[in-house]
């Protein structure tokens, strides 16, 4: 049988596998002695990766006043425009974006953050005002992380990174959290003293203060329009943006193609406009399984793309998990993370820029949405108020909380305040409730960070129009009636891209990309899963009942064959935690 010599091993501990620096910045009582610093002075240092001809420089820049010491990781769409607005011609000039960023703090200071359309997490020191601020782009393409305690703050784009320089207290309320959505959603990192800057925030030390440059927000127009022209204004805010995320004419693209209507309305797009080979990429699990090759096959056939197809297998799935774990920021549960790994390497030897269908569902009211619709009818006869609603809807632990968390720990986290609150409740219509919750918590804690962190360790360039914060402005100015209508998912988007699109594709019912976790843990992991999470010395030992771990591989009572899931989110924390162990 092909798995019984991988059943066979019994030794379940992960080594600590190694991943590529990045750059930190150490700010405060500064007394570092490293041989990677690059730049610094009394209170601040810049630390950045070396390659064999010196620095990674591209990582830092100083304002030409030299006031102003910028470092951080930049993609712009609209530096031509901002060169301009310098009074700069940009064929005179062509600066790197961390320069132009320089700039334009030196002009406008931290106005020009309102300038920015891109991707970005950046450090900006005042050297004259001996500030710092920490700056993230508006929907979380990019991450940023900071230490919180001690007289020394320590400042990464990857959580890892700063293993160094934090304790390895985990934040319960962050592993409630995960254990419910498959991600840790908010500012809160799974670890104690580490806290996430929030999309579109910025922060300033030493006054540690908090301050929005930009929030999603309701602003629905033209409520009396008809569905077609709301589509046109879709249309053609789609054709600009991904023209813009395209490479340069001569170079190649990718996209990741499932054959559901958000990858697919990518990939005709990318078609339409590049002059370069298109290379979609598609993914199954084995004859064992269903997948929608028909329908990437169709919508590559109908783009005349260079189609490639990658089978994972079961063994895949599992053998490749501690990698996929250490490149994550926070443990992400979705099964996903090591197919997106592998496709991502798959089309490294292709291209160099992949695009992606993510962000329709959460802009543009995808099916999850219709379980709290439901809820929101039918709440009176079920008894259950819209946040225990909502975290249901997951589908992952919340109703198990109680009894899949020692006791102690479901008693310092049962009463800790849910970061979804505030827009569940807030005055927007419904549908954007939602809408806006999976913008700024899956969108930017689970989605983006996956596409961030897995494109970087294949070594390509991720991209995700339908992300795109121009997209996401123009979605909440959409009636919500153009986005899910009644049974109708993404109507307004369907729309837009009718005429680039087989009908069939437009017309296709949502149904996701299903990996096979539940047939992996029955037929294939189920004795690694047992050595790796009921062991005494498991990590999640101190916070989890294994007893009920045991039962659900034991698939007792599993009425709506959900345990698959939850084993996977599991598994991959057990991982994370020991592949990032001190």
């Amino acid at each position: 049988m092909l798995f019984d010599a991988f059943k066979s091993r019994k030794s379940t501990k992960i080594s600590l596998l190694k991943t590529d620096p990045t750059w930190r910045v150490v700010w405060g009582a500064v007394d570092v002695n490293d041989e990677d610093i690059a730049w610094r002075d009394e209170k601040i240092a810049v630390i950045l990766p070396r390659t064999a001809s010196g620095f990674v420089t591209e990582k830092l820049a100083i304002s030409s006043g030299e006031q102003f010491v910028v470092v951080g990781d930049v993609w712009l769409t609209n530096q031509s425009q901002l060169l301009q607005k310098l009074g700069v011609e940009p064929n005179s000039f062509a600066p790197s974006p961390l320069q132009l960023i320089a700039k334009l703090w030196e002009r406008w200071g931290f106005e020009c953050l309102n300038r920015l359309v891109g991707m970005f997490a950046l450090v900006v020191w005042d050297r004259e005002k001996q500030v710092l601020w920490l700056v993230r782009d508006r929907i979380g393409a990019r991450t940023l992380y900071y230490t919180t305690t001690g007289s020394v703050r320590w400042i990464a784009p990857k959580l890892r990174t700063l293993a160094p320089h934090h304790s390895s207290d985990l934040d319960l309320v962050a592993l409630r959290d995960y254990l419910c959505c498959a991600f840790v959603p908010g500012e809160r990192t799974l670890w104690q003293q580490v806290r996430e800057l929030r999309p579109g925030t910025v922060l300033q030390f030493p006054n540690n203060n908090v301050q929005a440059y930009w929030q999603l927000q309701e602003q629905i127009t033209a409520i009396h329009k008809p569905l077609v022209w709301h589509s046109e204004r879709l249309q053609q805010l789609l054709d600009q943006v991904v023209q813009e995320y395209l490479p340069p004419e001569n170079e190649p693209v990718g996209v990741f193609l499932s054959g559901g209507l958000d990858s697919s309305s990518i990939t005709a797009l990318a078609a339409k406009f590049h002059n370069s080979p298109v290379h979609t990429f598609s993914i199954h699990f084995g004859s064992e399984c269903p997948n929608e090759l028909e329908f990437s096959n169709l919508v590559a056939t109908h783009c005349q793309t260079q189609h490639h197809i990658l089978e994972i297998t079961f063994r895949d799935m599992w053998e490749r998990l501690p990698e996929t774990m250490a490149y994550l920021d926070d443990p992400i549960g979705d099964p996903l993370t090591v197919p997106n790994l592998l496709l991502g390497r798959l089309a490294r030897e292709s291209v160099q820029v992949v695009l992606n269908g993510e962000g329709g569902d959460p802009c543009f009211g995808g099916p999850k949405n219709q379980p709290m619709l439901i809820n929101s009818l039918y709440g009176s006869v079920t008894n259950q108020d819209s946040l225990q609603a909502y975290l249901i809807s997951f589908q992952k632990c919340a109703a198990d909380l109680p009894q899949l968390l020692k006791p102690e720990v479901w008693t310092a986290v049962q009463t800790t305040p849910w970061v979804f609150e505030d827009d569940l409740y807030s005055q927007a219509s419904y549908l954007n409730r939602l809408m806006a919750m999976n913008i700024k918590f899956k969108g930017a804690d689970q989605i983006l960070t996956k596409v961030n962190n897995l494109t970087q360790a294949a070594h390509i360039h991720g991209r995700s129009p339908l992300f795109d914060q121009r997209v996401v402005d123009l979605s909440m100015e959409i009636p919500p009636e153009y986005k899910l209508s009644g049974v109708e998912e993404k109507a307004v988007l369907k729309e837009a891209v009718a005429d680039i699109l087989p009908p069939a594709i437009i017309h296709r019912p949502k149904s996701g990309m299903m990996v096979p976790v539940q047939l992996g843990f029955r037929k294939y992991w189920q004795r690694e899963a047992r050595n790796l999470l009921l062991s005494r010395n498991a990590a999640i030992a101190p916070y989890l009942n294994q007893l009920l771990i045991r039962n659900w591989l034991n698939y007792e009572g599993d009425t709506w064959s959900r345990y698959g899931v939850k084993l996977w989110l599991l598994v991959s924390l057990e991982i994370w935690l020991q592949v990032n162990q001190k």
